[in-house]
């Protein structure tokens, strides 16, 4: 049962992945300077993996958070993390692609991918930027050995920043949702539904009296954009919708 997590504030909350502590009975968490305490789940979020944990320590170390938005394929990142329990451990490495889904780890995907070596034990850790902001939470590889293959998973910092103020204001995380059954654009269905567009996602169904049918939103209507995010596929749609907070207009 070893992980590893990021301090996020001076009151002591850290951030890690909800694998790390699930159907854990105590938590132990140990700093980089040797000081040990038990800490509390203040909230977990299961749906994108993430928990929530908090320590009565004071003088933390508190990490920056950056921009996961302006991250860029080829950008230098470090992986931070306690891989198979040797110690802390500084990997280095790039931003192999950005906005990886559909792997089948969470219901809501859009991982950042690098190179740099993350191992069982960095579950949790800082993917950092050169300057030591928070770009990212380390949180699955790609590997059929167990170990590192070059190909690893962080969820960005902007989902993470959603879900630790969900769950420290609320105790849990309320999700946008617009009430619609989105599909690939596909030719076949631009064809049936007569559509001249050839990117975004086609509405093929609405509920009655959702969200989506107050607004306007019609089967056969394709959306390109939401909150002035582009839209390319059903998983980048169901991202940015859980992303909207409840009552906000988009």
């Amino acid at each position: 049962g070893l992980g590893s997590g990021v301090i996020v504030s001076p009151d002591g909350y850290i951030l890690t992945n909800n694998h790390v502590v699930e159907g854990a009975d105590e938590i132990d968490v140990t700093l980089s300077d040797s000081r040990r305490a038990r800490a509390r789940v203040v909230g977990t979020d299961p749906e994108t993996d993430l928990a929530i944990l908090k320590v009565e320590l004071d003088k933390l170390p508190v990490i920056v958070l950056g921009n996961s938005d302006e991250l860029a394929v080829g950008d230098i990142v470090l992986a931070i993390g306690n891989p198979f329990g040797v110690g802390q451990t500084v990997t280095s490495g790039i931003v192999s692609a950005l906005g990886r889904s559909q792997l089948g780890i969470n219901t809501f995907e859009n991982f950042i991918q690098t190179d740099a070596a993350i191992n069982p034990g960095n579950s949790g850790g800082a993917l950092v930027d050169v300057n030591g902001n928070l770009l990212g939470i380390n949180t699955a590889i790609y590997s059929r050995s167990g170990g590192s293959l070059g190909i690893g998973f962080a969820i960005p910092v902007s989902t993470a920043r959603m879900v630790l103020d969900g769950i420290v204001r609320e105790g849990k995380v309320t999700r946008g949702w617009i009430g619609v059954e989105p599909n690939e654009l596909s030719p076949e269905l631009a064809e049936t539904f007569g559509v001249k567009a050839t990117e975004g996602v086609i509405i093929t169904g609405v509920l009655q009296d959702g969200p989506a049918a107050v607004g306007g939103i019609r089967p056969g209507d394709v959306i390109v954009q939401v909150a002035g995010k582009p839209v390319t596929n059903v998983a980048g749609l169901l991202s940015s919708v859980a992303a909207l907070r409840p009552g906000e207009a988009a």
